[in-house]
């Protein structure tokens, strides 16, 4: 057997190995600070080791006689494996490419943007699956893209500040924990929903009727749903569950921070009862009506709007566009223009258009409100409104049981009257007002769920054109959001 001498590995350091080691030592340690778990110290013999003592053979796997195409393979197995390693931590630690999917945020980023999203900003996560691809979000060729063995817990490093106001913000998409793999857009809960609706057209509303509250109401209809969608014979019954970090990736920009109170009217924002200014290319729709003249390529060009969002109405003449505010007024002031008027869509006194779909909150998309968002330590009344617009938060982010009887609420199966949050939470708007599945839809994003900051563009490609034509090089390094 042969033995192995320390001293003799020593002799054999050069100066360079020795710099070497020294930089991933103190870069190991500093790692350990940073995660907060000193526990990791115990492996600092082994990085040490990789250039130092080497008593552990790094290479047993290579043969000392392998020479020519051999040699080569197992130098280009070295390389993917580092590689791959270094993508793994880059990925987890400091940041992630995103490429805009949907015009949810035009014109401040458009569809077909590449961003380089900072982790460090907000701190990054330790992830809840760490056994995982990387650079692969959930799933690669149908199948998960992570192990669901180990699963830690929510832990958030330190960063370089906290989410603000304006922020455009990347997070995980908080209803996307369950999906129907057939149709993962709209979301579970937006599909059990409306095929809950349509199930209780045919079972009858005579039950509905006789229920004293909303949220009786919303669970039976919601257990419809889920009952229909889960049969056998039902093609959207291949559902899967994601832990928070495997979660599709959204982007949206905060608009209200914990504790605050925010409404939407006419489609101004107030928060904590101050109007809050648009971003400069933030876009609502208007319906525009024309004297007689069809608006050409040249038009939509000049405006900023592409192909999929050109939208005519019943004739040649009428057209539905997303506009900012200073476009808006250059089209009002063209001579062929007859009228133009912003989309405002009106309180439905039923409820049921947006979230909480409770009568209780008649709101719709551009009246929206007032609605108090959670914020890390406050307490709440566990009243009738509070478990409707809440109970998402307190079961699926805060993670207890709630239930509502005869008035009064029970927490993890205990009688309480109040609730106390352990998360904060932010409301996210898309820029592009009419056309952004946000938080008026799915409500508030929890801490939990934000993964980073885009810093810049580091790459932009226009859909609608090909070849060179589509590269946006005018969009490259942008950072103004």
């Amino acid at each position: 057997m042969k033995k192995i001498s320390v001293a003799k590995n020593l002799k054999g350091i050069s100066i360079i190995d020795w710099v070497k080691t020294a930089i991933l030592v103190v870069l190991f340690i500093l790692l350990v600070v940073w995660i907060g778990n000193f526990w990791l110290l115990l492996l600092l013999p082994l990085v040490a080791d990789i250039y130092s003592t080497r008593i552990i053979p790094w290479n047993f796997w290579r043969k000392p006689n392998d020479k020519g195409e051999v040699s080569k393979l197992a130098e280009w197995i070295d390389a993917i494996v580092f590689a791959v390693i270094a993508v793994y931590f880059i990925n987890i630690f400091l940041f992630q490419n995103y490429k805009i999917p949907s015009s949810s945020l035009e014109k401040s980023m458009l569809v077909g943007d590449h961003l380089f999203v900072s982790k460090v900003s907000y701190g990054p996560r330790m992830p809840n699956a760490p056994l995982f691809i990387p650079m692969v979000q959930n799933e690669i060729f149908g199948v998960k893209s992570y192990l669901d063995w180990p699963m830690w817990d929510y832990k958030r490093l330190a960063g370089l500040g906290q989410v603000q106001r304006g922020d455009i913000v990347v997070f995980n998409f908080p209803a996307g924990d369950t999906v129907c793999r057939a149709m993962p857009n709209p979301d579970y809960y937006t599909i059990i929903w409306e095929t809950g609706l349509g199930a209780l057209r045919n079972v009858g509303t005579e039950k509905v009727a006789s229920m004293k509250t909303t949220w009786e109401r919303n669970h039976y209809i919601c257990s419809l749903g889920r009952q229909s969608i889960r049969k056998e014979s039902s093609p959207l019954n291949d559902i899967v569950s994601r832990p928070v970090d495997k979660r599709d990736c959204y982007v949206k920009r905060c608009i209200g921070l914990p504790g605050d109170s925010l409404a939407i009217r006419h489609n101004e924002v107030f928060i904590n009862g101050t109007l809050y200014p648009d971003a400069p290319e933030a876009q609502h729709n208007y319906y525009i009506t024309t004297n007689n003249v069809s608006l050409n390529d040249r038009f939509f060009d000049s405006m900023g709007i592409s192909n999929e969002d050109r939208r005519q109405g019943g004739s040649g003449t009428n057209y539905y566009l997303p506009l900012t505010k200073d476009k808006a007024q250059k089209v009002s002031q063209m001579d062929v223009i007859k009228s133009i008027k912003i989309d405002d869509d009106p309180a439905d006194s039923l409820g049921g258009k947006v979230y909480p779909y409770a009568p209780e909150c008649p709101w719709s998309r551009d009246n929206y409100g007032p609605i108090w968002i959670p914020k890390k330590g406050a307490t709440i009344d566990l009243d009738e409104k509070n478990v409707v617009l809440y109970e998402r938060a307190i079961t699926a982010y805060e993670g207890h049981s709630l239930d509502f009887r005869n008035g009064k609420a029970y927490v993890d199966g205990v009688e309480s009257n109040t609730f106390t949050f352990t998360m904060d939470y932010y409301f996210m708007l898309g820029d592009n007002r009419h056309k952004s599945a946000d938080s008026r839809y799915w409500g508030f994003v929890p801490e939990d769920h934000v993964i980073g900051k885009p810093v810049f563009i580091w790459l932009s490609l226009d859909p609608d054109k090909s070849g060179l034509s589509a590269i946006r090089t005018e969009r490259f390094l942008k950072t103004d959001f």
